[in-house]
Order: structure tokens, then C-alpha cells, then sequence
């Protein structure tokens, strides 16, 4: 009979045979036995099989001299109570095969620590090791959560395109895809103007869309379509900035969660937002116990405590003149300890003033909100009470990170929109499927985004958004 196969996660104490499958972290030998731990990715710890030179067949005492840390191997046995003090359970293997070897004068992750800036230079191996596997653990766990929270709250999964021709953010800074053969740039079209003379552009008429296309910077736009019909939607996919960013916080293809609901105002969003991140953090804790744990002991101290914080402790409401009232009081006891000492109402504010709010003033993940209009982006809703001086958007900020959601009630009266449009330079005709919407049977409506890998890193305790992404992509780098 073959032997059940068992993950090692799962694996406890029981009379059957199983059969492990996995790679080699370290071996042993002994006089009379072998220690080989095995990991086979469900589990940070993996298994310890234990070969006793008198019990185990003739194949396998010639494989465990070719044994090296990183082959893979196929191991059967029993599962006993373990006899060592590290672990509760192991493997009384009576089997084990060599899977494909290893060869240990040229593994790059032969057994010693790397530091995460080599790991990113061997991303095709990185997940082999205890930090990048526990990353990908995590991340897997928190967008199984994601859909878990808006499913049950009776959410629609939206999957908006990624090639668009609109700039939702009016940022500009975006990827363009094209066909055009632009290694042969005598072949390229040019635009003309009125009267036939050559410009200097090209004429994207031709090109595969019969327009200027480019990769997507936010599903928002078209989540709103789907929002004012099928009532509360949310998207959760790629995203690309072209933006020549070279910080910790910032990738140039990156996960979106970006959920929409009608008949929602700005404080909707926030309680929606914070619901989310409570659910999702809390299922961390639960399912990740043990990666969270090598987390706090080699990455952030404190992280357990504040993951708790996160779900035990209802985030603070702040609004943005007073954010920055509190800033002005704390900059003015010492100007030199700021990279940007000015602040004022109309200041973006910059991540250090993000963390001073979560880190130091509140110790808390916080909502500032009613921010400028100057700062924020056309499809905002103008507050009445100002007179449109802010408007109806907020952020997250949280401890570690600084900003992590960003949202907003929508404009959904069309003359203002319209008006807002015109003010930015935005051409309307461009619009005119986004318009449609307040045009036809206009709701009140909010939504926000959460940039996905910095939940992760969040959540991890890790300083660099590069590694929380298995491939990531930046300027002057698309490796792998």
C-alpha cells in the first residue's frame, strides 16, 4: 500500500505509515542514526526524520550519504511523539529517497543567514528560507482573508481591466503598452496636424487599440460602474506606477484591494476599512502563529503586541486641521529633527509626519480626514460645510508604515464634477462613460484602496516592500 501523504504542518502522532515529501535543511550523522530536518513549506519548522542505521533498507543508508541542505527528498514512516526537546512530533523514518539532488559547493543558500538584499538578488530561491517563506505564508493568509471579509459582508468581486486609457489618479505617471515596432522608429506613424504637417508624437490611431493605452494606476473607476448596480463591489489585482521611486514603501507593480459601495458616505468607508483590517489582522494571529512569532524575534519586538492593538483597539478619528495643529505644536520644540519642518493647512503630508501622528501622538492606527482639496484628486467629494476647501477623503496611517488605505466619498453631483474636471485641465469627452453615472440615476457613494504589500509588511514587521512581493518590480529592475 502506498503510504498517505502527509504535510508537515499537519502532522501528528498515529499508527500509519506516511510519507513526507520536502527539502533538506540540515543532516546529521550519527554513529548509529541520521537527523534529517525536512521542510516542505506548509510550516516554518518542517520535520524532523530520524534514521536509525539498524531499522531502515539498504537504499537508504547509500542515500544518506549523498544527503546536502537543499536536496529534495521523499521520506516514509511513522509519526511518533518526538524524543528531543525541539519538537513535539517526528519522523521514525524507515525510507527515504533522494528526489533531486543538491550540490553544496555551488547551493547559494548553503546553510548560513543572508542578508535580505542578497536574498533579492536570488528572488527564483528566496522563498526557501525561514524569513521569505513566512512572507509568503502570511501574504497568502491575508488574501485568502481579504475575500473571506468581503464575501461575508455580501460584497461582488469586480475584476477590472488592466489596460485602460484613462489615468485614474492624474498622476500621469504610467506604463504605455503598445505594439508599435519602436525598434524601428523611421517605421513609426506620426501624428499630423490639421493641415497634414508631421508632429512630434506618434499617431496612436494605428496603434493595436486605435489609441494611447496604458497600464492600469487603479481599478476605483471602473469598481464605480459596478458599484451603482450591483451595490457593493470590491477589486483585488495588479496595479502599475512608472513613478522612478527608489524608497522602502514604494514598487512599480503592486496588489490593490479597492472596495466600492453605494448608497455610502466617508464614514462608511472608514468603518468598512476598519472592519477589514481587524478581520483579516485577527486571522493572522490565529492561522500564523508561528511565523509571526520568528517575526517578533528577529524582525520587530513589538509586533505581536501591536497586531493586537490593530484588532482590540478602535482606531482614532482625526481630522486633518487638527493633524495638523497637533504637527505644528510638536515640529515647533525642535524644527531640526524634521526632514520637513513646514507644515500647514495644504501640506501632503510626508511619512514622518505619518508616523509621528500613528507612532508617537495617537500609539494607535488613526483616520485623518477632510483633507485640502489642493492635495487630493478630482473624483473627491467637496465638503459643504467649508465651502469646498476640503474634501471628503481620509487615510489610514498606522505605526511602521505610515499611510495604508486611502479613500473617499465620491462626487457624485455631475455640475461640480464636471467643474472640477474642467479646473485640472481633465478632458471631459475622456470621461464620458464616468460621467454616465451621475448622469443616470447618481448615488452618494464611497470606496478606498489598500496597497497590498504594505499590509504585508505590516503585518510582518519588515522594513522593505520588496520583500513582500515574490518578484519585485522597480526602477531599473524586472528580474526573474
Amino acid at each position: 500500500t502506498t503510504a498517505r501523504r502527509v504535510k508537515t504542518a499537519e502532522a501528528e502522532v498515529s499508527e500509519e505509515q506516511v510519507s513526507i515529501k520536502g527539502w533538506v535543511r540540515t543532516v546529521r550523522k550519527q554513529k548509529t542514526l541520521a537527523f534529517v530536518e525536512v521542510n516542505d513549506g506548509s510550516n516554518m519548522s518542517g520535520i524532523q526524520c530520524v534514521l536509525p542505521f539498524d531499522t531502515v533498507d539498504e537504499d537508504t543508508m547509500k542515500e544518506i550519504d549523498n544527503l546536502t541542505t537543499g536536496c529534495s527528498v521523499h521520506a516514509i514512516g511513522q509519526i511518533i511523539k518526538s524524543q528531543g526537546g525541539k519538537q513535539a512530533v517526528e519522523l521514525s523514518a524507515s525510507s527515504l529517497r533522494i528526489v533531486g539532488e543538491c550540490p553544496g559547493d555551488t547551493f547559494p543558500l548553503a546553510k548560513k543567514r543572508h542578508s535580505l538584499e542578497y536574498l533579492r538578488t536570488i528572488a527564483h530561491l528566496r522563498p526557501r528560507t525561514n524569513t521569505i517563506a513566512a512572507v509568503a505564508r502570511v501574504r497568502s493568509t491575508l488574501a485568502g482573508s481579504i475575500h473571506k471579509f468581503f464575501q461575508g459582508e455580501g460584497f461582488n468581486y469586480v475584476q477590472t481591466p488592466l489596460i485602460t486609457a484613462s489615468d485614474c489618479e492624474g498622476a500621469g505617471e504610467m506604463f504605455r503598452v503598445t505594439t508599435l515596432d519602436i525598434d524601428d522608429v523611421a517605421s513609426l506613424p506620426r501624428a499630423k496636424d490639421e493641415e497634414g504637417k508631421e508632429l512630434a508624437g506618434v499617431d496612436y490611431a494605428e496603434d493595436f487599440f486605435g489609441k494611447a493605452a496604458f497600464l492600469t494606476v487603479s481599478g476605483q473607476l471602473g469598481g464605480e460602474t459596478h458599484a451603482c448596480a450591483l451595490g457593493d463591489v470590491y477589486t483585488f489585482g495588479p496595479t502599475f506606477r512608472a513613478e522612478n521611486s527608489q524608497t522602502t514603501r514604494h514598487l512599480a507593480e503592486f496588489w490593490m484591494v479597492e472596495p466600492e459601495m453605494a448608497f455610502a458616505d466617508l464614514t462608511s468607508a472608514m468603518d468598512n476599512a476598519e472592519a477589514m483590517l481587524k478581520a483579516c489582522v485577527g486571522d493572522v494571529i490565529e492561522k500564523c502563529d508561528e511565523d509571526l512569532e520568528f517575526f517578533g524575534k528577529f524582525f520587530d519586538k513589538g509586533l505581536k503586541a501591536r497586531l493586537d492593538k490593530v484588532v482590540n483597539k478602535p482606531f482614532v478619528r482625526c481630522e486633518y486641521r487638527d493633524a495638523i495643529k497637533y504637527l505644528q505644536e510638536e515640529i515647533a520644540k525642535d524644527p531640526s529633527k524634521w526632514q520637513f519642518p513646514d507644515v500647514e493647512f495644504g501640506t501632503d503630508l510626508a511619512t514622518e509626519h505619518e508616523r509621528w501622528l500613528a507612532e508617537t501622538k495617537f500609539d494607535s492606527a488613526v483616520f485623518v480626514y477632510n483633507y485640502p482639496k489642493s492635495i487630493k484628486a478630482f473624483y473627491m467629494r467637496d465638503n459643504d460645510e467649508d465651502g469646498g476647501e476640503t474634501v471628503n477623503a481620509m487615510d489610514l496611517l498606522v505605526p511602521g508604515v505610515g499611510e495604508l488605505v486611502g479613500g473617499s466619498q465620491r462626487e457624485e453631483r455631475m455640475d461640480v464634477l464636471v467643474e472640477k474636471m474642467k479646473e485640472l485641465d481633465l478632458d471631459v469627452e475622456d470621461y464620458w462613460w464616468y460621467l454616465d453615472l451621475r448622469r443616470f440615476g447618481s448615488v452618494p457613494h464611497a470606496g478606498y484602496g489598500l496597497g497590498f504589500e504594505r499590509l504585508v509588511t505590516y503585518v510582518c514587521g519588515i522594513e522593505n516592500i520588496r520583500d513582500a512581493i515574490a518578484f519585485p518590480r522597480y526602477p531599473g529592475n524586472a528580474e526573474f
